[in-house]
């Protein structure tokens, strides 16, 4: 099931937002390529949020709310390397938190860092990732802070494809996890401003269900 620990509102106002700075694109016909060799008709990137300042502001001040009321307990901000620095940032400088982040390895040379900043450990963390696919890199960042000593409250993120194997990964690790959209949402979204048609909808959803072997 699709967690996105917001209102609906605010879900649909992300993903109208995302598709409209083309942080989501869309093309069934020419679909995109992941690193993991998957055909995607969809392509995600929430950094280009970072580059409109009213899509910034209001994802920053949705992931505040839902951090104030999903773990008022917080005491510090972990963003995930590297798409979730700057997401973590926002967010830890509007909730007034001290912030760091996690390595996706330790840094090669120097103190060879996994986590960088200051945070003692034992405090309550709460992680900020910009993606969910289907939560590998989220859920190493997860143990990495819980090794180090941390309490790792929860994850929240931006978008999440809503894959099954995601959904698995998380409860399997522990981790909760609420994200301010996701792909049933933007897909929602997506009809009623015109970028895809209903003849679309069927491959879409097919390939959420089973992206490995979609085949558009």
């Amino acid at each position: 099931m699709e967690k996105t620990g917001t209102p609906k509102d605010t879900a649909l106002r992300v993903a109208s937002d995302l598709l409209e700075i083309k942080a989501i694109q869309l093309n069934k016909s020419q679909p995109f390529t992941w690193s993991s060799g998957w055909k995607s008709p969809i392509y995600c990137d929430n950094r280009m949020s970072l580059s409109f300042p009213a899509t910034r502001t209001y994802i920053k001040k949705a992931l505040a709310e839902a951090c104030k009321s999903l773990y008022p307990e917080a005491q510090s901000i972990a963003g995930v390397a590297t798409a979730g620095i700057p997401q973590g940032a926002l967010l830890a400088d509007e909730v007034d938190l001290p912030f760091i982040y996690v390595r996706s390895s330790p840094k090669g040379h120097g103190m060879e860092n996994l986590i960088e900043g200051k945070v003692a450990p034992g405090q309550k963390v709460v992680i900020v990732e910009d993606l969910i696919s289907t939560g590998g890199s989220s859920l190493k960042a997860a143990e990495a802070l819980k090794a180090a000593g941390y309490e790792v409250l929860g994850m929240l993120a931006i978008f999440t494809y809503g894959f099954p194997l995601a959904d698995d990964n998380f409860e399997k690790a522990g981790i909760k996890l609420h994200c301010l959209s996701n792909y049933s949402v933007m897909l929602e979204k997506a009809k009623e401003l015109g970028y895809v048609n209903q003849d679309d909808l069927a491959s879409l959803e097919k390939w959420r269900q089973d992206p490995a072997n979609w085949k558009g």
